[in-house]
């Protein structure tokens, strides 16, 4: 094996045997990061800007998300690495490539962790009305971060519990919501209706525009997905366990958005929905039923605490993936005997005493800004992992196309409806005034890392990994 910084690759620099993760947590992982603050708090946002049509939105972009996780699936299943998608773009669209998607990768992390936090703060005044926001952010950290630097496994149950905690809650929500429509309980059983669909302006109340207004924010709800592909690098069984995290994704999106929002909607007309607490909160806070929005209330933060658990996981795996790659320092490289990257969590988590900062100074806007930027930096990382799997077809022979376990669907134009997605998000955040800043922050952060890869030497210390090097990882 020769040294990466003469010049040369090893041939497989990121494969590796400690698999801490079982089917079971990659399949509660892949269903929990689809549960997230983008829905229990940032689809107040959505609903004001789209009104009812924003269930169209959620449709399109689960539709994008999917097509995107069946690439980030096939090249998985096809040769599972530690690093995921930051490799895959290495060796499919070159070294600046898989450098520059996985510092996105770990910007958007932290980012999606920022915005977790904050909900966090949020939530608590529900009970402590009174009580500064930092205060809840400090304490959040304190609890994940401790969950991070434990182990792969104590990270895998912990957020299995979470993920069975968010799922009981968003279904008996719905069928809680279903009760109340049909045999109108509540204080105020009149304000809910199916009307409320088509009611209050319409089913477009804000036109076309204001529907195209809402897919930021709906794309960051589902932001963090990606995830899947780094946490099935560390299954015991890839082949499987990957293919059934991502099939759940058309239902799970069905389910836990479309049907969810459509029952937020038909409870409370839209206009009532104002973001200032959970609208899963809100329906029965309207309602009179506040013993289950108190409930509701700690499934949120439950929501949150497990989104923060998971992104941290993911970054950190993917800068340790391009620590060893020689694309990050070498310190982020080590990793413990439990198969904790130690100094990356501890690295990142320091990073997220920003949040802390921000929530003392601007306990209002937060929100709002980091979603956007986070929203940015993931759909980025969305379209790198496209371009990664189209490239890696243009690579394969008709035997090995044949030969793969889990091909995407409808190739190649799903992936080009994807791809055409997101070009146009980046053209909506173009267009309307008040996304420049998350524009602006996140190709500043293009160029910055772009300045960082030449000016240290990385072009010249690593080649691009070719296909024969990617080779599958062996038990």
């Amino acid at each position: 094996m020769v040294d990466s910084t003469a010049g040369t690759v090893p041939a497989s620099p990121t494969t590796f045997k400690r698999r801490g993760l079982k089917a079971r947590h990659i399949h509660f992982i892949a269903l929990g990061s689809a549960i997230g603050t983008g829905l229990f708090y940032g689809s107040a946002g959505a609903i004001q800007a789209a009104g009812p049509s924003v269930l169209l939105v959620y449709m399109l972009g689960g539709a994008v998300v999917y097509f995107m996780l069946r690439a980030l699936g096939e090249m998985s299943v096809h040769h599972p690495v530690r690093g995921s998608f930051a490799v895959y773009t290495r060796a499919h669209l070159g070294g600046w490539s898989g450098y520059i998607t996985g510092w996105m990768f770990a910007f958007e992390m932290l980012i999606v962790c920022l915005a977790d936090l904050t909900a966090i703060a949020i939530y608590m005044k529900f009970w402590f009305p009174d009580s500064p926001q930092w205060i809840w952010v400090a304490a959040t950290l304190l609890i994940v971060g401790g969950a991070n630097l434990a182990s792969v496994r104590w990270f895998g149950e912990l957020e299995f519990v979470f993920t069975i905690i968010k799922v009981t809650a968003v279904i008996a929500m719905i069928l809680g919501g279903a009760a109340i429509l049909a045999f109108g309980l509540g204080t105020d059983p009149e304000i809910a209706g199916i009307s409320n669909l088509w009611e209050h302006g319409g089913f477009f109340p804000h036109g076309v525009e204001g529907m195209i207004a809402a897919f930021i924010l709906v794309l960051f709800a589902f932001g963090g997905t990606e995830i899947i592909g780094v946490a099935g690098s560390e299954a015991e069984d890839p082949d499987k366990a990957v293919p059934k995290a991502v099939n759940t994704v058309p239902v799970r999106i069905l389910l836990f958005y479309v049907g969810a929002i459509a029952v937020i909607l038909a409870l409370n007309p839209w206009p009532s929905i104002t973001g200032e607490e959970s609208p899963f909160v809100q329906i029965f806070s309207t309602l009179g039923v506040n013993w289950a929005a108190g409930l509701l209330n700690l499934v949120v933060i439950t929501a949150a605490l497990s989104a923060i658990n998971a992104d941290l996981f993911g970054a950190g795996r993917v800068l340790t993936g391009l620590a060893k790659e020689n694309l990050a320092p070498q310190a982020m490289g080590k990793v413990s005997k439990s198969g904790v990257p130690v100094m990356t969590t501890a690295i990142l988590l320091i990073v997220l005493l920003v949040g802390v900062v921000l929530n003392a100074l601007l306990p209002e806007e937060v929100f709002v800004i980091v979603a956007s930027l986070a929203t940015f930096a993931t759909v980025y990382v969305w379209l790198m992992i496209l371009l990664a799997q189209v490239a890696s077809r243009r690579k394969m022979s008709p035997e090995e196309m044949k030969s793969l376990k889990f091909p995407v669907p409808f190739w190649p134009y799903g992936q080009y409806f994807a791809i055409l997605f997101i070009i146009f998000t980046f053209g909506i955040m173009v267009w309307y005034a008040d996304y420049h800043l998350a524009l602006g922050v996140g190709v500043g952060f293009l160029v910055l890392m772009t300045a960082l890869y030449f000016l240290t030497g990385r072009p010249q210390a690593i080649r691009p990994l070719s296909y024969e090097e990617l080779d599958p990882m062996k038990d």
